[in-house]
């Protein structure tokens, strides 16, 4: 009987045989010929994969949390004002962050499930002069999609430098980092990149390394100041060796895995793809009688589905999942954790990954008593991806 569950979580995702193969090759120096070619073709195809050909790429060891510490740090300096767009938990962190390096933070939250548009942001930039705004593309807490292309369009009106934490949306999501106004485009390899979890990928725009360089003050942290790494990341490109922290260079060959994979697919089909899977798994959830936490069809992410347990059930339902050999996530945010559970579809999922998630839904439901209608989750998604 096979033992694997499949895992369905808002990251670490499932990988392909091919990430894994390159992952497990025996590991090599940071400066040996084939390594360098490899990091070198990474950053490369970073500016792709981000749709930021101008921008400057960064790949560093370190999670989400540091990508955006790496935002942070480098562009803000004490009294500086910054925005954060805030749709869960992840706005708070970023909040955080900002505020750890001497920002005066202001959040313009929108109520679980929903999400500022340009009206609300334009509003609060009316009232208060910001150097950045800073914005969620996917709340990894909440499911919620946020248009980050409009957003981003109304603070680069407003001479704001413009943050993206795309680490539950980049390569699932359609972002078009540059012709989009992107100043900082940041995510984590574990999610749609589809590589095991370490490694911080970020993009800075032209007018994000002009800030930096325009700085009055030093970077008040040592390991994410990108003085250290900008000369490293232009050695690799260039092909040369260069030495600030060795690299993992097991999780640099997984990703020139990964973003060659990406690449073949192609961005758009990617994106469609994403948009595909998402729009059929929402099918078979409703059709269960399950309610998302975002407000309407256009409020939810290609990435993840964020849903409500319905009435008389809690989170037992997610061991009850596993027990039907699919892995997915409680709730994360704070103000609703008991009340919702999290299923991630993203990276190389498929079709049959969807199914098989609904289907174990569907049954770990029944074993709760939850009568569904009719017309069955499965059924409903295989609707949707037929396209009757």
């Amino acid at each position: 009987m096979k033992s694997r569950k499949l895992l369905m979580i808002p990251g670490p995702v499932e990988f392909t045989p091919e990430v894994l193969n390159a992952m497990g090759e025996p590991t090599t120096s940071h400066i040996a010929p084939d390594f360098i070619d490899c990091f070198g073709e990474c950053l490369e195809m970073t500016r792709e994969v981000f749709l930021a050909p101008s921008a400057q790429p960064f790949i560093v060891a370190g999670t989400g949390t540091f990508a955006m510490d790496m935002a942070a740090s480098n562009l803000i300096e004490p009294g500086d004002r910054a925005l954060v767009v805030n749709t869960g938990y992840f706005g708070d962190r970023m909040g955080d962050i900002l505020g750890r390096y001497g920002a005066e933070v202001d959040h313009l939250r929108a109520p679980i499930g929903d999400a500022a548009g340009v009206d609300d942001l334009q509003e609060a930039l009316d009232a208060g002069s910001y150097t950045l705004v800073s914005m969620t593309h996917v709340d990894t807490s909440t499911g919620v999609l946020t248009d980050v292309g409009a957003l981003a369009a109304v603070a680069k009106a407003a001479g704001c430098l413009t943050v993206v934490d795309g680490v539950c949306g980049t390569a699932g999501a359609e972002c078009r980092t540059e012709e989009w106004d992107i100043d900082v485009h940041l995510t984590a390899s574990q999610k749609a990149v589809g590589v095991p979890p370490g490694l911080a990928l970020l993009t800075f725009s032209p007018d994000a390394m002009a800030k930096f360089e325009g700085r009055d003050s030093p970077v008040a942290n040592y390991y994410a100041d990108i003085d250290n790494w900008l000369p490293i990341m232009q050695a690799y490109e260039n092909r040369g060796g260069a030495y600030f922290g060795t690299p993992p260079v097991n999780l640099i060959y997984a990703l020139n895995a990964s973003l060659r994979q990406i690449l073949a697919e192609g961005m758009d089909a990617r994106f469609a793809r994403h948009d595909r899977l998402a729009r059929a798994f929402r099918a078979g959830a409703a059709a269960m009688g399950l309610e998302m936490v975002p407000r309407d069809d256009s409020l939810a992410a290609p990435t993840l589905t964020a849903l409500y347990y319905p009435e008389n059930i809690d989170a037992s339902l997610c061991a009850g999942i596993g027990a039907e050999g699919v892995i997915v996530a409680a709730g994360l945010h704070a103000e609703i954790k008991e009340e919702y559970f999290r299923i991630g579809h993203m990276g190389d999922c498929n079709e049959s990954d969807i199914l098989s998630t609904l289907g174990a839904v569907e049954r770990a439901l029944a074993a709760e008593g939850h009568t569904c209608s009719t017309r069955s989750g499965v059924q409903a998604a295989q609707h949707a991806l037929i396209g009757d």
